[in-house]
């Protein structure tokens, strides 16, 4: 059955993007219990293994079900603002409402039978404020084991489908931007249709608030939406570029063009394949983070980057002209992965 979201006015002109470091955590998770989702990330799985090895998740499994069913949305609810930072997601997570939070756990439990009734089950719904606290400090645990060393780089893939759907929506609007989310999505007379998607006799429809738009790394080949009340209406989607996020090594750039601009600042112009930041263009390349400034700015004044900012950090992408320039170094077309 698919599940259909009714725009209205509103909603239509109070659509917006937001990365969620705690919500792109949850999703990792989900991830990890869900084979199907594995495909693009088999070597980030071969590498964590041993840090997943000395992890007792056990605790968070609990409302993370194996094949479709409902995980709790207070465990990585739409953000309020587009980039909100770890340290204060968790500090909302925490703030939860105990009542809130044991409903969304029973129903979640319930998608497992027998485990409401269980031990396990009947203390986390006896105690749901203990509860809370206990998978706050679980997650924020997970969020540091398996995704703060990467995420520099996923932060740059995330935003960088967020950059390139904005420039749909400017070009050819709202239409253009909702139609190209996923192939499971349909957009036609103000609703928005998600095909073969499972659980949703909860799922709130949009009431003026607008729909929150997610990109994921971690959410293909599943597009996620629903979030009963309070939350936002949410669809959480695939990031374009994902597939080479833990597999593409640094591209090596033309001979011709190490010569003309010497080989560190000709790295770094091939490599931003995607938008990334100072921080993680030194540890790709092993630079010393002081001397990446001086190079990106001497490419940014020759017209080959520009540099904008992210919410804590300044991206800095290939224009027109950086793309052309590799191009021409390559003797081939250019062009950003997909």
């Amino acid at each position: 059955m698919p599940l259909t979201l009714h725009l209205g006015a509103d909603d239509l002109t109070r659509c917006r993007f937001a990365i969620s470091p705690l919500c792109q955590t949850h999703e990792a998770l989900r991830m990890l219990r869900r084979p199907a989702r594995h495909g693009y990330h088999r070597a980030w799985l071969r590498r964590v293994r041993r840090t997943l090895a000395g992890l007792d998740l056990s605790p968070l499994w609990l409302f993370v079900p194996r094949v479709g069913g409902y995980t709790p949305d207070f465990l990585g609810p739409p953000p309020g603002e587009p980039y909100p930072t770890i340290d204060d997601e968790l500090a909302r997570m925490r703030a939860t409402d105990p009542a809130l939070a044991r409903v969304e756990m029973a129903r979640s439990l319930a998608c497992t039978p027998g485990l409401s009734e269980s031990p396990r089950g009947r203390a986390v719904l006896d105690d749901p404020a203990g509860t809370v606290r206990r998978l706050a400090d679980l997650t924020e645990l997970a969020w540091h084991a398996l995704l703060a060393p990467d995420w520099p780089r996923h932060r740059a893939v995330l935003a960088a489908d967020i950059a390139h759907r904005s420039r749909l929506a400017a070009d050819g609007g709202l239409d253009a931007l909702l139609t190209g989310l996923h192939p499971g999505v349909d957009w036609a007379g103000h609703r928005l249709t998600l095909r073969g998607y499972g659980d949703h006799a909860e799922a709130q429809a949009p009431d003026g608030r607008g729909i929150l738009l997610m990109p994921s790394v971690f959410v293909w080949p599943d597009v996620v939406s629903g979030f009963a009340r309070p939350w936002q209406p949410t669809v959480i989607y695939p990031a374009r570029g994902m597939g080479r996020l833990h597999t593409a090594p640094a591209p090596r750039p033309p001979e011709a063009l190490a010569r003309l601009l010497g080989h560190q600042r000709a790295g770094l112009l091939a490599g931003l394949t995607v938008p990334a930041s100072t921080t993680e263009l030194a540890g790709r390349y092993g630079l010393a983070p002081s001397t990446v400034p001086s190079h990106l700015t001497a490419l940014r004044a020759a017209g080959l980057l520009d540099a904008r900012r992210q919410g804590y950090y300044v991206l800095y992408e290939r224009t027109a002209l950086g793309d052309g320039l590799l191009a021409g170094g390559q003797g081939g077309p250019a062009g950003r992965s997909s």
